[in-house]
């Protein structure tokens, strides 16, 4: 029976980062809702139409339709670890996924919180860069890139919208943190500190 996994943080909290430790290191799947909503649009499943129609106009995908692809997918990947990453956003997804779990006799086993203060997660991104030509990604301040290379930054990294990013991301979390402290189930990880050490303390809870 694989363990289930929920990722909460925000964007540049190093989520990825874990996902990948996971992966190479833990034989986790990492299911991000992105993925599988493409995934299903590409194989041409009867929910992938569905999703289509919605992704083809500019519309947020429903829960029901989401909640179904990924009900899909847990059948397909029955006994693997797997990390959600992205999924739940809201309240709604949240319990449409414990019902959903309860129905194939699965349960979440962790839901871990990359706590990180909004002033590092600005520092962090806004200083990114990227090298347009090759796609090579720097950073300012940890791994600035070479004076010959000519850099740009992506809007999303722009400070202004990394701070409506956070907002955002705050105004949907703390409902979900509320429910998944209740269920007793939610471990806070201090995001500040290096990458293995963020690891080992996953691991620990696992």
């Amino acid at each position: 029976m694989g363990k289930i996994l929920i990722f909460l943080g925000p964007p540049g909290a190093g989520k990825g980062t874990q996902s990948q430790f996971l992966k190479d290191r833990d034989n986790f799947i990492q299911i991000s809702t992105g993925d599988i909503l493409r995934e299903a649009v590409k194989n041409g499943t009867e929910l992938g139409k569905k999703a289509k129609s919605y992704m083809d106009t500019g519309q947020l995908v429903p829960d029901e339709i989401i909640i179904g692809i990924i009900e899909e997918k847990l059948k397909e990947l029955s006994d693997k670890n797997i990390i959600f990453d992205g999924f739940p956003r809201t309240l709604n997804q949240a319990e449409s996924l414990d019902k959903l779990l309860n129905q194939i006799g699965k349960k979440i086993d962790a839901v871990i919180l990359f706590e990180i203060p909004d002033e590092e997660v600005i520092r962090r991104l806004s200083g990114r860069r990227i090298d347009p030509k090759t796609g090579t990604v720097y950073h300012i301040e940890f791994s600035p890139p070479p004076k010959d290379v000519e850099v740009i930054q992506r809007d999303d990294d722009k400070e202004e919208v990394i701070k409506k990013r956070l907002e955002v991301y705050h105004s949907q979390t703390a409902p979900l943190i509320d429910y998944y402290s209740k269920k007793n189930i939610l471990y806070k990880i201090d995001a500040t500190l290096p990458p293995e050490e963020v690891y080992k303390k996953i691991k620990s809870v696992l």
